[in-house]
């Protein structure tokens, strides 16, 4: 059984569409053993408590530095023996000592195509901004796993979404939560949970298996 470990800053709708995958048998040979946010008002911390999973408020406010947190973090998901570390909507950089950790262990949702609208400073609502300056037809979100860069890692799954006229950046970034994130977060967990994903040469070769979507 995979320990899963969901580290989020805000709501936690990517929790919450864990959880359900995890009720529904979407997601199997897994379960969520940690919930971890930097935000003490999370509402995903209460998301966790209300399923009696363990949910603890690590923020960097608290320690002296950020190499302090950055172990304290770390500290908090080897004492939980956890096996995956996915980053649902977490907006803290996860540091080289960590990565180096979970090598090919810690995957990220991004709410874009990857190599498009990602990187430094495109997070949340920013990148929705960004994909309708620009005028694109298409976006979608992107599973991927974490290295040392910013949104760099090898690229597990993704998912197009249309772009619609008279699109805002909230209405445009609903859609891709609920028609990519939702769905290709938990898939790629079971894939995951169930030995369907390995790393070759830097590029990611899936096995499929019930991808129901």
């Amino acid at each position: 059984m995979l320990r899963v470990g969901v580290l989020v800053s805000g709501g936690g709708t990517n929790l919450q569409a864990i959880m359900d995958a995890v009720d529904s048998g979407k997601i199997t040979n897994a379960e969520i053993s940690l919930v971890v946010s930097n935000n003490p008002g999370a509402y995903a911390l209460n998301r966790a408590e209300s399923r009696g999973i363990p949910a603890k408020c690590i923020s960097p406010k608290t320690f002296e530095n950020r190499e302090e947190f950055h172990k304290a973090l770390l500290l908090e998901l080897q004492e939980n023996k956890i096996d995956l570390v996915v980053l649902a909507g977490f907006l803290v950089a996860i540091p080289p000592m960590i990565v180096e950790a979970y090598p090919n262990r810690i995957i990220n949702i991004h709410p874009s195509l990857i190599p498009s609208f990602c990187g430094v400073g495109f997070y949340g609502l920013h990148v929705h901004e960004g994909v309708l300056a620009r005028g694109v037809k298409v976006t979608g979100a992107t599973v991927h796993f974490v290295d040392t860069g910013t949104d760099t890692g090898p690229i597990i799954l993704q998912k197009a979404v249309e772009v619609r006229q008279g699109d805002t950046p909230e209405v445009l970034q609903r859609r891709v939560m609920e028609e990519a994130e939702w769905k290709i977060l938990p898939k790629a967990i079971n894939l995951i949970a169930n030995d369907k994903v390995k790393v070759v040469d830097g590029r990611v070769e899936t096995e499929e298996f019930d991808t129901e979507e």
